[in-house]
């Protein structure tokens, strides 16, 4: 019977696991998140960002899409000034696959089996969002989200909406 109660908690615990972008925030807990009605990108920040033109049109039009969805608009003259870094870490994976047959079955010496080691490559990112209070120049909120890049230019944007729209869900922070 305690077999049937963990595999719901275990399938849980996996399929969080298998989350594709993992994402967290933080906040001025004494800002009033109501007042904020428009932003612009603080050009100089993004502008230092070492990531490809193309990439930060990606992110920058992603965040767009979001502040809009969240009733906010572009202006001259914000509320709110929106950067963004990133950071990237190379992971590498080396696997080893054995095959063979014959005595030992993986045992023992073995001289008809071989060894055949692959190793692949993957690049985690993480985006950092910063809205900064543009009349008191202070960070007021902070997002950031980490998970697997794509090689692939097709999904990029898609990639990109999914990290942006994941980050920005926590914003405004809910007051609990």
């Amino acid at each position: 019977m305690k077999m049937n109660r963990m595999i719901p908690l275990f399938l849980i615990v996996i399929l969080s696991a298998c989350s594709s972008v993992r994402v967290a925030s933080d906040y001025d807990k004494s800002v009033d998140y109501t007042s904020f009605k428009t932003y612009a990108f603080l050009k100089n920040g993004i502008d230092k960002v070492e990531i490809s033109d193309l990439d930060k049109k990606r992110i920058l039009h992603a965040i767009e899409d979001q502040m809009t969805a969240k009733g906010l608009s572009k202006s001259e003259t914000p509320d709110l000034m929106v950067n963004i870094f990133t950071k990237a870490r190379q992971e590498v994976n080396v696997n080893q696959f054995y095959s063979g047959w014959g005595y030992g079955w993986g045992f023992g010496w073995n001289p008809w089996g071989f060894n055949n080691t692959y190793v692949t490559t993957n690049t985690e990112g993480t985006l950092f969002i910063d809205l900064i209070d543009a009349k008191k120049k202070e960070l007021v909120w902070q997002g950031e989200g980490s998970g697997y890049l794509t090689k692939d230019p097709k999904k990029k944007d898609e990639r990109v909406s999914e990290f942006v729209s994941k980050i920005l869900s926590q914003f405004p922070p809910s007051k609990k």
